[in-house]
């Protein structure tokens, strides 16, 4: 009870002084995040934080199912670039390529490790959140495509990689009797089960909603609660039938927000706004990560690989993927440069912190705090001078030769 008051509290405050600490360059996850080391750090902690009760793990699945939904609803006036951004590149290719790399390095600096753990911690740090880089998102300096090309993977990359995070954490839990073979059937089974329950729910949400709203029984600003209840529906759905509940959630957003577009965003406002509350409490339970981890310093192969991962296993796979494109060097660069880490790799560290046995999710948790860190620290300074440095260009580009 102490930490939703000292959440909620949090939350007022920033409301009332958020725009002038953006100014200084102090975004809410850096607020969020301080707030948790100051809070829950040392001997004597203001709020005690416990991530090894079942209440815990089940609030971080809800969480990540809402991102899921959300991200795959979220949609943006890109029509005007009359084509592809590079998305079906950056999913298919670089994102493969970059889980592999991560798992190479991982091999590299933390020899004897298993490999399953490897594969684990990749699955964790190299899906990208736009949260620490938002303001180069927004910033109308920067080409139009790039923005285009880093949301939409963004908002897809997350859910491409949960099915395999779950399969990976369930071989290293794997139950006494249960073969790969079984683990694979039964990741099959669940990500099968997922996708009926998501197609099924999200083409009829959006029928109702649509035949509701046109017979007049229901008011677009009343929509706004049916929107909130359909990742939940779908997590809820999908579990007791064996699915598994972020796929569906991630699938009936993919659904509803396709059948359901002429309707607009303004229905799925509140989903909107509880997904960014969760976030916040997300980044102060990384403020809690941080103040436990860190207390007695970083170990340098683990700063090695967040920079690795952070740099090499984004930027070569993503320039290597886009070659060919209609994308420029530069932009090929800052594409694969913003590929910033956040609330999605701190959601995936905390749920294979509350499976893994101690010393896998201690591992876990170890590189994701370093990687998440490192990312919000260089992604938040190179902002503005990528932003300027497009700019310079744009205008360098305007004057006619001669």
């Amino acid at each position: 009870m102490v930490a939703v008051l000292v959440l909620l509290s949090l939350l007022f405050l920033w409301s009332l002084v958020s725009e002038r600490l953006t100014r200084w360059s102090i975004t809410a996850p850096i607020a969020f995040a301080a707030a948790g080391v100051v809070l829950t750090g040392g001997d004597r902690p203001a709020v005690a934080f416990d991530m090894d009760t079942h209440t815990f793990r089940t609030c971080v699945e809800l969480v990540l199912a809402v991102m899921l939904f959300t991200d795959a609803t979220e949609t943006r006036d890109y029509q005007r670039l009359g084509g592809s951004v590079g998305e079906s590149r950056l999913l298919g290719i670089a994102l493969p390529g970059s889980v592999v790399l991560a798992v190479l390095f991982g091999a590299l600096l933390f020899p004897g490790t298993n490999g399953w753990l490897l594969a684990v911690a990749a699955l964790v740090v190299m899906p990208m959140d736009l949260a620490p880089a938002l303001t180069f998102l927004r910033d109308e300096r920067v080409p139009l495509r790039v923005r285009a090309a880093l949301n939409i993977e963004g908002g897809f990359n997350d859910g491409l990689v949960s099915p395999l995070f779950v399969f990976c954490v369930a071989n290293l839990v794997t139950a006494e009797g249960d073969s790969f073979g079984d683990l694979v059937l039964s990741a099959l089974k669940g990500a099968g089960y997922a996708v009926l329950v998501g197609v099924a729910l999200g083409f009829l949400a959006a029928w109702l909603v649509r035949t509701c709203l046109a017979a007049g029984w229901a008011a677009p600003a009343g929509l706004r609660l049916a929107g909130l209840a359909l990742p939940f529906l779908a997590y809820t759905a999908a579990v007791p039938l064996g699915g598994n509940g972020f796929v569906a959630a991630f699938v009936t957003g993919v659904c509803y927000a396709h059948t359901a577009h002429p309707l607009g965003d303004d229905h799925l406002g509140l989903v909107y706004d509880i997904s960014h509350l969760m976030a916040l409490a997300v980044w102060f339970t990384f403020g809690a990560l941080i103040a436990e981890e860190f207390a007695h310093g970083i170990d340098l192969p683990v700063m090695a690989y967040a920079l690795l991962v952070l740099t090499v296993a984004r930027i070569v796979p993503v320039a290597a993927a886009l070659t060919g494109t209609g994308f420029s060097r530069a932009e090929r660069g800052a594409i694969g440069w913003f590929g910033s880490r956040g609330v999605t790799s701190i959601v995936f560290a905390a749920l294979a912190y509350s499976r893994l046995p101690d010393d896998d999710a201690a591992f876990v948790v170890n590189v994701t705090c370093a990687t998440v860190l490192l990312s919000v620290v260089l992604h938040g300074v190179t902002t503005e001078p990528a932003a300027r440095w497009f700019a310079r260009r744009q205008r360098r580009d305007s004057v006619p030769a001669g």
